[in-house]
């Protein structure tokens, strides 16, 4: 066994954001184990553009964000593994991966979780019919065409409208594909506005919601799929059923945070955002284990996972440097028309502001957020619309936070 001070669990944005905000705060001896075998994360196949107008104030492709990173981790001189699985977390924060070169096994002072999320697979959505060729995850249809060159189907169906699959409709369509349907099971879209417009409405591609795929049909290769309109309870309107000849369905049903390890390691999870419960410094009730990223809550834009992932840096710095932070913790509560708030606990007393995420319920239109603590107000925002589909941040300044003891509401309004 090996010791390092920090240890960070994926190569991808988040991981490589959180090494260089440790370094930059004190922690030297930080260490990235990535299973690819380069770092990037998911940005290596994401060729589009579109990302660092926040973080960096330039549009660049996903590569080219990741580059970025990249030249900041290796100008540190922070050590890599890459082509290294992590296979086992324990609470007393040793490490154990394993790779082509062999088992390697670190007892890390902390642990900052970067490990992304996956793609929900068609097993999970039990569609009737066959199970013949041509039906992928948008993520996998994206990899095979942007990093091996190959072209996936020529018509094709996409069910969902995450932004992957958004993305997918214009990239089949500008290789040549014919995408015949965008259907989603929800009364509205569940991507940016952005991408809907840039990836639909600029290509004609029609979006059906309240529709699912009730039905696929083909042998040895997908043949076409039987579409219908769903009721309010999400159950198929017999009599709305018509059938698309296609030989590609994408789906783009949603992602599932890749937490394996974080439930091995005993960390609570939180059943809305199916990540860990989490302070403002992004560390989980198991003192020293961080997480950030996706693993922690699905993203919008790649921008706020380098925030995020800055905020969990400096805070195992902090841990590993002072031991953590001193104040006392207060939980937060999801109001009316909020899903859930993020993070889950905060500590007062601190003197630093905190920002809080969330998303809505369902689609807003002018809408007015309170943040409360009993009978006190926090924080009051008003957005011109609010979706699901765009997460939303709030910051409760640090005076108005010394003496709060019980939990932090956040509501909404419509206006």
């Amino acid at each position: 066994m090996i010791k390092h001070d920090l240890v960070i669990v994926g190569g991808g944005p988040a991981g490589m954001a959180a090494a260089v905000a440790a370094y930059d705060s004190g922690v030297k001896d930080v260490v990235i184990i990535d299973r690819d075998a380069s770092l990037g994360g998911i940005l290596q196949q994401c060729i589009h553009n579109g990302f660092g107008l926040h973080k960096l104030g330039e549009e660049l492709t996903g590569p080219e964000y990741a580059s970025v990173y990249e030249k900041k981790v290796r100008e540190r001189n922070i050590t890599i593994y890459n082509d290294m699985m992590v296979t086992c977390l324990t609470a007393d924060k040793i490490v154990t991966a394993q790779g082509s070169s062999g088992i390697l096994k670190i007892q890390a002072k902390a642990v900052i979780l970067a490990m992304g999320c996956r793609e929900r697979s068609r097993g999970a959505l039990n569609i009737c019919g066959t199970r013949p060729a041509g039906i992928y995850s948008a993520g996998t249809a994206q990899k095979l065409m942007n990093c091996e060159g190959y072209s996936v189907g020529k018509k094709v169906v996409i069910l969902g409208s995450g932004d992957i699959g958004l993305i997918m409709a214009r990239r089949m369509t500008l290789e040549g594909a014919k995408v015949e349907a965008v259907c989603e099971i929800m009364p509205y879209s569940g991507g940016l506005t952005r991408n809907i417009v840039q990836c639909l409405e600029d290509y004609n591609i029609p979006l059906y919601l309240s529709h699912t795929v009730a039905e696929i049909h083909g042998q040895k290769r997908l043949e076409g799929v039987t579409i219908a309109q769903v009721d309010e309870n999400r159950r198929i309107i017999e009599n709305t059923k018509r059938f698309i000849a296609c030989d590609t369905l994408l789906l783009s049903v949603g992602l599932i945070p890749e937490n394996e390890l974080t439930k091995e390691a005993g960390i609570p999870i939180d059943n809305i955002t199916n990540g860990a419960i989490v302070d403002e410094n992004r560390q989980t009730l198991v003192p020293g284990i961080f997480a950030c990223g996706n693993v922690l809550q699905v993203h919008d834009l790649v921008d706020y996972v380098s925030d995020e992932a800055e905020l969990a840096g400096n805070g195992a710095a902090q841990y590993i440097l002072n031991g953590g932070c001193k104040g006392d913790s207060v939980c937060t509560e999801a109001g009316n028309g909020v899903r859930y708030v993020l993070p889950q606990r905060v500590n007062t007393g601190t003197g630093k502001d905190v920002s809080l995420f969330l998303r809505v319920t369902k689609p807003y239109g002018k809408v007015r957020f309170t943040v409360k603590s009993s009978e006190n107000v926090l924080a009051k925002a008003v957005r011109i619309k609010a979706a699901p589909g765009e997460m939303e941040k709030i910051t409760i300044k640090a005076d108005l936070l010394n003496n709060i003891t019980e939990p932090i509401t956040v509501e909404l309004e419509e206006v």
